[in-house]
């Protein structure tokens, strides 16, 4: 029993060293702005002050959790901690990229380190004007986004010496579709790059050979009036829902940027290649559950929709100014959390942590762009099991 007790505070002791809870802040000024929640409520972000040399750098990271793609849905969302600040808790776990200590976080420990709660189901896009009282449903993600980098500005990203957009799954694609605009926001003078941990969602067709989610985000970017931000240079070629993929949008970003994905990725094989609608009999549940549990002509169709993944990548190119780490891992989303950023059993590439290849890249000490061998090559992979 003894054994166990020590084991266990052990255990809680490395979680307190590798993560620790930061406040909410709710940025009431923006309500008046009509930069608000689906709800009407107030944005909010946590915020841990940078220090020392950092203090005049910036991460500014967009928090995920899919989309609202018409009224009904956005309804269902609009009283839960996605749609509402009043449901948010008050306090978030930082760890991973958004640590304090050199040990965990050698590149960006000391800079102020900001993540931006999600709470428009349009990840930031979104701006209707007009409020339909029946509803009272607000599409406002595009003014939350200015409405959050003008106050950090006020706070002093004004003097940004160094700032980085980020944001993890639908935060990531926010990172990809307001990049350029981020840019335009900050001084000249500030070396600003944006980072998108698994925001590279791609048009594939599910398992039945049926278009799942391009129907989708027409949806959503057609509810949420997202066509204002969105590329023109794209929307002049194709329809605005079309420009929501980073595949369509990824060559026209001026900004250099950074991609972080797995090639299997968790979120896109359970709801863009076999969402429900298209595995009515549950014959995928099992393998989308825990790849370990797929058969061998389930393997063989993941293996094609990773060709189709690092296809849609071709319009990355190849210029150093761009970043790309791509994983043959069953996860979603790795910067955020101690063990997939920075450990000693880490996730690697050409043996490279996450971690140091976003600060060689930021930092221009080196390029990274590599692409993982096929599954189940990589052993060094967090393979996510669900339950």
């Amino acid at each position: 029993m003894m054994r166990v007790c020590i084991v266990l505070m052990s255990l809680l002791s490395l979680l307190s060293i590798e993560a620790y809870e930061v406040g909410l802040t709710f940025l009431d000024s923006a309500v008046t702005k009509g930069a608000v929640c689906l709800d009407g409520s107030a944005p909010a972000y946590h915020m841990d002050k940078g220090f020392g040399a950092g203090i005049d750098n910036w991460l500014v990271f967009f928090e995920g959790g899919g989309w609202c793609n018409n009224v009904t849905n956005c309804l269902a969302r609009k009283d839960t901690r996605l749609g509402s600040s009043k449901k948010m808790l008050t306090t978030e776990t930082f760890s991973g990229m958004f640590h304090n200590k050199p040990k965990y976080n050698p590149d960006f420990y000391d800079w102020n380190r900001i993540k931006v709660r999600y709470c428009d189901g349009a990840s930031f896009t979104g701006d209707v004007e007009a409020v339909d009282p029946k509803t009272n449903l607000h599409f406002r993600g595009a003014r939350i986004f200015r409405a959050v980098i003008e106050d950090l500005l006020a706070k002093g990203m004004k003097n940004a010496k160094n700032a980085m957009l980020a944001g993890c799954s639908a935060g990531g694609l926010t990172s990809i579709l307001q990049c350029d605009n981020f840019r335009s926001l900050l001084p000249a003078t500030t070396k600003v790059k944006c980072l998108s941990d698994a925001g590279f969602f791609i048009n594939a067709k599910t398992i039945i050979g049926t278009s799942h989610i391009e129907g989708f985000y027409a949806d959503v970017v057609r509810t949420h009036g997202s066509e204002k931000v969105l590329s023109p240079a794209c929307t002049a070629k194709m329809s605005p829902g079309l420009c929501f993929f980073p595949q369509n949008m990824v060559q026209y970003i001026k900004t250099p940027i950074f991609f972080i994905n797995a090639a299997y990725d968790s979120w896109q094989v359970k709801n863009i290649l076999a969402p429900g609608v298209a595995d009515r009999k549950g014959t995928w549940r099992e393998c989308k559950l825990d790849i370990t549990k797929c058969s061998s002509a389930q393997l063989n169709i993941l293996q094609g929709y990773r060709q189709e993944f690092l296809k849609a990548l071709t319009g990355f190119g190849n210029s150093p100014s761009r970043g790309m780490f791509i994983n043959s891992c069953y996860s979603h989303c790795q910067t955020g959390t101690q063990e997939t950023w920075l450990r000693n059993d880490s996730p690697l590439l050409s043996n490279t942590t996450i971690a140091k290849a976003v600060g060689d890249w930021y930092y221009e000490r080196g390029t990274f762009q590599k692409i993982d061998c096929p599954y189940p090559c990589d052993k060094t992979c967090h393979n996510r099991v669900f339950e």
